[in-house]
Formats: structure tokens, sequence, C-alpha cells
């Protein structure tokens, strides 16, 4: 299971993988699903789409995909969003990879294709933007990122609770504050006047409470499209997926959300959520949820999981860094079956240029000669690499891949405020 504070380390992705396939009685899970909103201003939308099959190096697969857009300003980028996201995400994969590769891949994957999703929405010049959390169920292996404050949590069959994404509003994070002022923006509270100041903290101009989100272009492109990525896998007992908007979870916390509607099926699952959220605080925003069971497929009913612990509630992996030890160095031998849900990656920083450098062997599953972005060719000589103008002692020759297209290179430097917001769109067309 994933380690308590102090001892923690992450199972190597070929480890699970290999375990799992060398025990014959362990197979896929179900996948049940369910989703209910109430609307205030038309802007939550959602993606659900299952038994996606894919071939692979090593055959034909299967994978489901659950996506929620809370779009602000309009709704024009959450529509754009969950037409165009999983498209640019599966292309920033690879082709002809195994089973293990395809998911050591898609991190990386899912942060190019949130960040081109981003820049392609810019160019129609569209000033609204959404928040965005995916997330990928491929066999026991969960996969989600994501950018704003829709949230998803998970609840394993033995009652504990798991945080899989994380909350980009900036009253959570100094260190998002502290990125945005270094990039040009100005964070706040609104001041009314005489020097009173009320609300949540902003992102000024515009007034975003959020650092990160996919759009918003008008605030300026601090407000960066990178996304939080966590990788977990679950035990055979399975557990339940909530994906809500802030409507729910400004109203409620996980652990009511979860038992309002213990024992329902999925569907009801989500209305009884979206109901007692409303309940609390009344219809103040767009209040939208999916609920996922992934469980044994001999188990074809809702899972009745573990009635609620003594004492608070334990939430696991919350935004806990991964030690710097290669998970290379450990003694396959050590790892048992698991009894819950085991991390297998987590990363949420903001820059583009440590997201893109992945770690062997993932970076030898990439093109070279490919935008690590938007995928168009570069010809050797072209691309300009992730690298420069980095302060990473490491990485100081500019020869040194992954490489960017000119204008993803724009977009990079925009983005850590190297350059006015929105620059290359001024100069090559003349208006927004």
């Amino acid at each position: 299971m994933l380690p308590k504070s102090g001892d923690h380390h992450t199972v190597p992705l070929s480890v699970l993988l290999k375990r799992e396939s060398a025990n014959e009685k362990v197979e896929r899970p179900e996948i049940v699903h369910g989703q209910a909103s109430q609307s205030k201003k038309g802007e939550d939308f959602t993606f659900v789409k299952t038994e996606c099959k894919r071939v692979l190096g090593d055959g034909v697969t299967n994978y489901s995909a659950f996506a929620l857009f809370d779009g602000h300003n309009g709704s024009a980028a959450a529509i754009y969003s969950k037409e165009n996201l999983l498209t640019n995400i599966l292309t920033a994969i690879p082709a002809d990879l195994n089973n293990d590769e395809w998911l050591s891949a898609l991190p990386r994957a899912f942060v190019a294709g949130f960040v081109k999703t981003d820049k392609d929405f810019q160019e129609i010049a569209q000033t609204s933007g959404t928040t965005a959390t995916f997330v990928i169920i491929e066999g026991w292996v969960l996969t989600v990122a994501s950018v704003g404050d829709s949230r998803c949590v998970l609840e394993s069959a033995e009652g504990d609770i798991y945080y899989l994404s994380a909350d980009h509003r900036l009253e959570c994070s100094e260190e998002e504050r502290e990125r945005i002022t270094s990039s040009g923006g100005e964070v706040g509270r609104l001041n009314t006047g005489g020097g009173t100041e009320i609300g949540p903290l902003r992102c000024w101009p515009g007034g975003l409470c959020l650092s990160r989100s996919i759009g918003d272009m008008d605030v300026g492109e601090f407000i960066v499209s990178v996304p939080y990525v966590k990788q977990v896998k679950l035990s055979s007992t399975g557990g339940r997926l909530i994906i809500s908007s802030d409507g729910v979870w400004d109203a409620l916390p996980p652990e009511t959300a979860f038992e309002c509607c213990r024992g329902m099926p999925p569907d009801a699952a989500a209305s009884q959520i979206v109901k007692e959220a409303v309940q609390v605080k009344g219809l103040r925003d767009d209040t939208t949820c999916i609920v996922v069971d992934i469980q044994p497929p001999e188990k074809p009913e809702p899972p009745k999981l573990h009635p609620k612990k003594q004492g608070k509630r334990v939430f696991k992996a919350m935004f806990r860094r991964k030690t710097s030890e290669s998970s290379s160095h450990h003694n396959k031998d050590e790892y048992a079956e698991p009894d819950v849900v085991e991390e297998l990656f987590e990363e949420g920083s903001a820059s583009l240029s440590e997201r893109l450098d992945s770690k062997y062997p993932v970076c030898n599953m990439f093109k070279l000669f490919m935008c690590a972005v938007c995928q168009v060719e570069i010809k050797p000589g072209e691309g300009v690499s992730i690298h420069t103008g980095s302060t990473n002692s490491r990485k100081i020759r500019s020869w040194d891949g992954p490489f960017l297209c000119t204008m993803c290179q724009e977009k990079k430097e925009a983005m850590e405020g190297k350059r006015p917001s929105g620059a290359r769109r001024y100069s090559s067309s003349g208006s927004e």
C-alpha cells in the first residue's frame, strides 16, 4: 500500500505488471460509472469514454477515460478541451509500445497533451478558461492529471481515502504564488476601496483565483496548463472514484461525499452527492459529479465498502514527493502482493522542462526529433532544447533533447515569464 510518511518509496511499474501477469488469477476489473449535475451557469462539462481499444506492441487491450471540465468566463475552453484533450494526450504517446511502456509513457503524454490543448485553444483568441481533471483507467492502474480545483478522490475497498489530484487555488500554495509573481503576475485579494480586501487570493489582471488552468489568455500565460499527475495501482479489491467540480468540494469533505452514497450504484451515488452538496450551500455554482466503481469482475454489484473507521480517517498521498533514489535500486523480491493502493508516479512541478525531461527508460520511448509538445517533426538543428536557458547544472548543453518547435518554445517562454504573454500571437496576427 502507499507507505506512511517517512517511509515513502515508489514501486517500479515493471515489477507490478510482471507480478500481475504472473498471477493468472488476477483479472481486469469491471468499470461501472454514473454522473449527475445541477447547472447554474452551464459551464461544467464531462467526458466519458469506456472500453476504448488500443493496439499495442504486445496485443490489443482496453482502457477507459473520464474527465471533468469546469469552465469560467464562458464555456468555450471547457468545450474545446472536452473535444480535443484525449486526442492530444494519445498523440503524444509513441506507437508500438507494449502495455508496460504505454503506462510508463502516459504521465509525460498527459503533460504534452494538456499544454498542446492550451496552446491550440489560445490560438483561437478565446478569453475563456477551464479546470481539467482527466482520468485514464487501464486494468488496475489509474492515471490522473489535473489543473484547477476540480478534484479526483479515491476510496479503496478497505475504506482509506486517497487524493489523486491537486488543488491549484492560489490560497493553497505559496510556491505557486511565488511562481506567478516571479513571472510578472500579481497576487492579491479584491480591493473594495479604503484598503479593505475581501474574498480569495486572485491573480491580476483578470482576477482568477487559480494558478493553473487551460485557456485564460486574458489573465496571462503564467497561469500554466502543466498538470499535476499521479499514477497508482489498485489491489484486486478495487475501489470508488469521485470526480467532482468545486461545487461539490466547497460543500462536502471527501468523507461525507463517500459516506452519503455508501452502497449505492454509481448513477444513484452521483445524484446523491450532488443533492447533498446543493442542500448544504444551495445552487451557487455548477455542481457536477462522476462516480466510477473499479471492482472485481465476479462482483458486479456496488462494492460494500468498509464502514467508517474509528477516529479520523487517514488521507493518504497528499502532495508527497518521491525520493530521489532510483526505484531500480530496490530488490524486486521485496514487493509482496499489495493490500490496498500503490503509488507508481507523482509529479506536480509547473516547469515544462522538468516534466518533459523523462528519466531512462521512458526517455528512450519518445522520438528525439519530434516536438515534445505538439508532436510535429523537427529537422536536426532546427529544434530548441527544453534545457535552453535552464539553470540546471546537469543540463548545460543546448543540444540535449527533448526538443521543442519554435512555436512551443515561445509558449514555454511565455509560461515562464520570459516574454510578454501572447507576444507571438500579437506579432503574427496584429490583433487579439
